[in-house]
């Protein structure tokens, strides 16, 4: 059977309903980091609509995929309910992490790219320095989530591999929703980026076991940081 070719209208059309559920999702993610939708609510369709400002049709979509990742339950002639974390999500989500990353660890250890880890630790460094000093703000957390990205993004990246990326960004979408509640702290800010330099320091040294020993206690250090929030 011959399928019939899509015209140019129907490509832009599929284009732009595309972008639209790709905005959708982002603002429901959003939403949640942000608190504008609770974790653990119970909402309808029309009242997101209404809240995240976008058609019920790239809505539907952004769902179907938050769905399949765990994020929410969509209950037919309900509503949709979101994901509430619990000391088992927190305790799943670090196991997995830390199955996957303590392999990109290793991996970084012997084909990384050392320039990019290099100015990785010099960034760490720096917002040390920062918060050494005294400065404490919306900055400080802002450079703080980026250079978390900048770690795990970087050693995941090496991988080069599309399902260990993928859900990746699932277990990211977790550990956002875990941390909600907590607080965050100088102290915590600079005891996380201590044990970011750790594995830093044995990617940069070529030390795949340092790099992997160092990985998982950051992970476990960071649990238990969580723990504490339940």
């Amino acid at each position: 059977m011959v399928r019939k070719s899509q015209s140019s209208a129907e490509i832009v059309e599929n284009t732009s309903h595309q972008r639209m559920s790709d905005i959708a999702y982002k603002r429901l993610l959003e939403g949640l980091f942000s608190r504008k939708i609770a974790a653990g609510s119970f909402v309808s369709q029309a009242s997101l609509v209404e809240t995240l400002d976008v058609p019920v049709q790239p809505l539907r979509d952004a769902l179907r995929v938050l769905e399949a990742e765990g994020v929410l339950a969509v209950h037919p002639r309900s509503g949709i309910e979101f994901l509430k974390p619990d000391l088992e999500l927190a305790r799943s989500t670090y196991q997995f992490r830390t199955i996957i990353e303590r392999a990109a660890a290793r991996h970084c250890a012997t084909a990384g790219d050392a320039s990019y880890f290099a100015l990785v630790i010099k960034e760490h460094e720096d917002l040390i320095k920062v918060i050494e000093s005294g400065a404490f703000g919306d900055d400080v957390l802002a450079e703080t989530e980026r250079l978390e990205h900048r770690l795990h993004d970087g050693m995941l990246d090496t991988l080069n591999n599309l399902l260990v990326t993928t859900t990746a960004r699932r277990l990211k979408n977790y550990v956002q929703l875990i941390r909600l509640e907590r607080i965050i702290t100088p102290p915590l800010i600079l005891q996380s980026l201590n044990e970011h330099l750790a594995i830093l320091d044995g990617i940069i040294k070529r030390d795949e076991k340092a790099a992997e020993a160092a990985l998982a206690a950051h992970f476990q250090a960071s649990l238990q940081r969580i723990l504490g929030m339940f």
